[in-house]
């Protein structure tokens, strides 16, 4: 019934399912009953391009196109434990945090601070990237609110302008209230933080040693090395720059749901917010 009155009269997605008192999960997907084997192919299928996914996950992308497949989480943990789909994953921790400089020490104005839109806050980190016998450096900005990625660059350098045209990406298009980061020489930086003040952006830092203070950015970058450099042998930089832009522009914000945006992927939600700001229509 959702389905046909957004097809027949274009209702936005929210007003339907908050009149109907209907779930927005339930909105996109159709109940599909499988044998073991059928969903086993279904689910390998997705680890194949989610393969850090754990069964909650797995559940809920089951759910949406091109599965559309209804189960419940308790039989998708029995098909992947008995195919050996849950064992855990290494985690590595990657320092490339410097913080023994003399520039200016900022706040973390973040910690208490509950998140209620879009470029509210940006959050920042830095990884480095195996590339044949050196290393490559990656710079990502997300905004907390939606995950969407803002700015990033790749350098052959660990260097300020690395995280400079980062910031300059996405200052493009958008303006935050904050930008968070770690204490790193790259964001306390003065051509930084200059750039920030002159766009009136509050300037955040996590406490030395407290990495957790910068958590979302953190595990957004271990996100990033699990399942796209992880996985992927790059011929040169360019090879390397090419896979990773795919990945954050293709994969991680249109295809790769999250379970803090309600197993939806970035770009849904934010478009789901956005639409839900705009005044709504009444249904006759």
């Amino acid at each position: 019934m959702a389905k046909k009155l957004r097809q027949e009269n274009g209702y936005p997605v929210t007003t339907l399912c908050k009149t109907l008192e209907l779930a927005r999960s339930s909105y996109y997907h159709s109940e599909t009953v499988l044998d073991d084997e059928e969903l086993l192919r279904a689910i390998r299928s997705i680890l194949s391009v989610f393969p850090t996914y754990g069964s909650r996950r797995v559940t809920a992308q089951l759910r949406r196109q091109p599965y559309e497949i209804v189960t419940n989480r308790k039989r998708i943990q029995r098909v992947m434990r008995g195919n050996g789909l849950l064992q855990p994953q290494k985690r590595r921790k990657i320092r490339t945090t410097n913080s023994q400089h003399g520039y200016p020490r900022y706040l973390n104005l973040v910690k208490e601070l509950e998140i209620t839109h879009p470029e509210q806050v940006w959050v920042s980190d830095i990884t480095y990237i195996r590339l044949g016998t050196g290393f490559i450096y990656l710079a990502v900005i997300m905004d907390l609110f939606t995950r969407r990625i803002r700015g990033w660059q790749l350098s052959r350098s660990i260097d300020q302008q690395l995280t400079l045209d980062a910031l300059k990406m996405a200052l493009e298009d958008y303006l935050p209230e904050i930008h968070h980061s770690d204490q790193g020489v790259q964001y306390a930086a003065n051509n930084y933080t200059d750039l920030l003040n002159k766009n009136s952006v509050q300037i955040s830092m996590a406490a030395i040693g407290k990495a957790e203070e910068n958590g979302y950015a953190e595990r957004l970058m271990r996100t990033i090395k699990e399942e796209e450099v992880d996985l992927t042998e790059y011929e040169n930089f360019s090879d390397a720059y090419s896979q990773i832009r795919h990945f954050l522009e293709e994969v991680y914000e249109q295809k790769r749901i999250h379970s803090s945006l309600g197993y939806l992927t970035p770009n849904e939600f934010e478009d789901a917010w956005r639409e839900e700001q705009l005044p709504q229509p009444v249904l006759p």
